[in-house]
């Protein structure tokens, strides 16, 4: 019979049981915004099914045991064959399964499918974040296959399936395939021209050998790779699937397996080609260009997932401090606590306004719309800059809500703050994305034209914003010497387009403290600095997953 010290008391009940879309009111408020009238309707029934899957224990439990049970390599069979073969637990293929029926491969294949499919991206990574993995880089190859009709013809389908099939066999008997990559290498890392893996011709229109390595090739058990070569005429793109139409196995020898620091439940392999068979994509000497468009579609997941990341760190410590109690008061009622949750809750609602706004520019953008097409340009780096950089520190101060519950494993908070610097790496690091928006600023005015138009539709209703804007004008007019300051300009980029979004759209206590804390010198380096004549207890409220 337990003691008397063992009565429980003073502890939040746990964040299980709810939907986790439609608690998050930042999240639909976006998509109702973006999506027409016809539409809205039909997703948040969808999403709101979704997030029920979230929200539930299952699926929570799914999540934990994906990542306390990690993928084991195995090289051979029990015989000595080479097999090169990555076993996961089964709660891993549950989750996988589960995203790619919830449509987050087949934003290409319907109507308003970026921000749905955004939405549900957002959704899914507060569960599992490794998963998002194979399910990103499957939605982002179909801009790179694109480059060649015929591919796009035989592959689309497959990637924009809703069914997963983890059998390995050929491409063409199964109903849905998912997509890994292979670009960087041990000397080159982001600068992939100097990649050595070589391609030579095969006989057969198009098809190539490749001899080489690569560094880095995430999900390794898809079924397919784009990869980076040297052929002939320069650095090229191609297809390398993981089992031949014959039904052998394509020569793809997995090393090892990467021991990261992030989630512990996807793959990271160093591969190894040695007569390699591949296909080519797009044209000889122009791999960058061709997989340009798969980089942009994963840069804007990298926003999303941390989007993802920082919700849920937010509502678990929103969650925990509505019923903890300390020094005869709930935390959420402390001031000093208020400020600090209202402080990562719109740090939280900056990010998903964001990425929900670029989802939307790419559907616009499918449709045609050459301005939404060049704020992507601009806009894309300058989020995923910015975005990700942001979401480790809020990981980190929200796990400090919970005190010591939040050191603990399984509060899920750990798991969290190991996640949160993952998006900012990958896909280029932060130099790279602050000297692509260079690169953007000095070759395509068209962008620096949809970046003032849009942040432009909000001049005139908040005298901070607008006082940003004339400050970030005055730092884009002399882009002299502006490598060194990089940085500090892609991040006012991000931010004056971050206040537009929401001054225009968020409640006003949500653009007040932001513009406050953000553009107007009110806020501190650290979470919880924010000016107290603010209204916190709305912005906290607005922030609070109602289970």
């Amino acid at each position: 019979m337990a003691g008397s010290t063992h009565t429980v008391t003073n502890q939040a009940p746990p964040l299980v049981g709810h939907d986790v879309f439609t608690a998050d009111r930042a999240l639909t408020d976006a998509v109702g915004r973006h999506l027409p009238p016809h539409l809205r309707e039909e997703a948040f029934a969808e999403l709101s099914g979704l997030g029920r899957g979230c929200g539930s224990l299952q699926t929570q439990e799914w999540g934990a045991q994906a990542n306390a049970n990690p993928p084991v390599l195995r090289t051979h069979d029990r015989y000595g064959h080479r097999i090169d073969e990555v076993d996961f637990h089964p709660a891993w293929h549950r989750l996988l399964g589960k995203g790619v029926a919830a449509g987050l491969t087949a934003a290409w294949s319907r109507p308003g499918g970026h921000v749905r499919r955004a939405a549900g991206f957002v959704l899914w990574t507060q569960v599992e974040a490794g998963n998002g993995c194979p399910l990103s880089m499957t939605h982002a190859a179909v801009p790179a296959l694109r480059t060649d009709p015929a591919l796009a013809a035989e592959w689309e389908p497959r990637l924009t399936s809703r069914v997963y099939d983890r059998e390995l066999r050929p491409a063409r008997l199964k109903a849905g395939a998912l997509f890994g990559m292979g670009m960087t290498e041990k000397q080159g890392g982001s600068d992939v021209r100097a990649n050595t893996t070589s391609a030579r011709p095969l006989a057969e229109d198009g098809t190539y050998e490749l001899t080489g390595h690569k560094w880095f090739c995430s999900a390794p058990m898809s079924d397919a790779f784009l990869v980076l070569a040297q052929a002939p005429g320069g650095l090229t793109c191609f297809l390398v699937p993981r089992v031949l139409e014959d039904g052998t196995r394509n020569v793809f020898l997995l090393q090892r397996l990467k021991d990261k620091l992030g989630n512990r439940s996807n793959a990271s392999a160093e591969v190894e080609f040695a007569g390699t068979w591949a296909r080519r994509v797009g044209e000889e000497g122009r791999g960058v260009r061709t997989v340009i468009g798969m980089v942009a579609a994963t840069r804007l997941d990298c926003v999303l997932g941390s989007a993802g990341l920082m919700r849920q760190a937010v509502a678990q410590a929103v969650h925990h401090c509505a019923y903890r109690e300390a020094f005869g008061a709930k935390l959420a009622d402390q001031p000093l606590m208020r400020n600090v949750l209202a402080d990562l809750a719109i740090e939280s609602e900056a990010a998903t306004a964001l990425g929900l706004r670029l989802a939307a520019a790419y559907d616009a953008a499918e449709d045609g719309d050459e301005r939404e097409r060049a704020l992507l340009r601009l806009a894309v780096p300058a989020a995923k800059y910015w975005v990700t950089k942001r979401c480790a520190p809020v990981a980190v101060e929200a796990a400090e809500c919970l005190g010591g519950n939040g050191y603990v494993e399984e509060s899920g908070m750990p798991r969290l703050v190991r996640e949160s610097p993952l998006n900012s790496i990958w896909e280029g690091a932060g130099n790279v994305q602050a000297l692509d928006v260079l690169r953007a600023l000095g070759r395509e005015p068209a962008a620096l034209d949809a970046y003032l138009t849009e942040v432009g539709a909000a001049r005139g209703a908040d005298h901070r914003l607008d006082g940003a804007i004339r400050g970030l004008l005055t730092e884009l007019a002399d882009l002299g010497a502006a490598e060194g300051r990089a940085r500090r300009l892609v991040e006012r980029l991000a931010l004056v387009l971050q206040g537009s979004l929401l001054v225009r759209y968020a409640p006003p206590e949500v653009a007040d403290a932001f513009c406050a804390g953000r553009l107007g010198g009110d806020g501190g380096a650290a979470f919880g600095t924010l000016p107290p004549t603010l209204d916190l207890a709305s912005v906290v409220e607005r922030a609070r997953p109602v289970a």
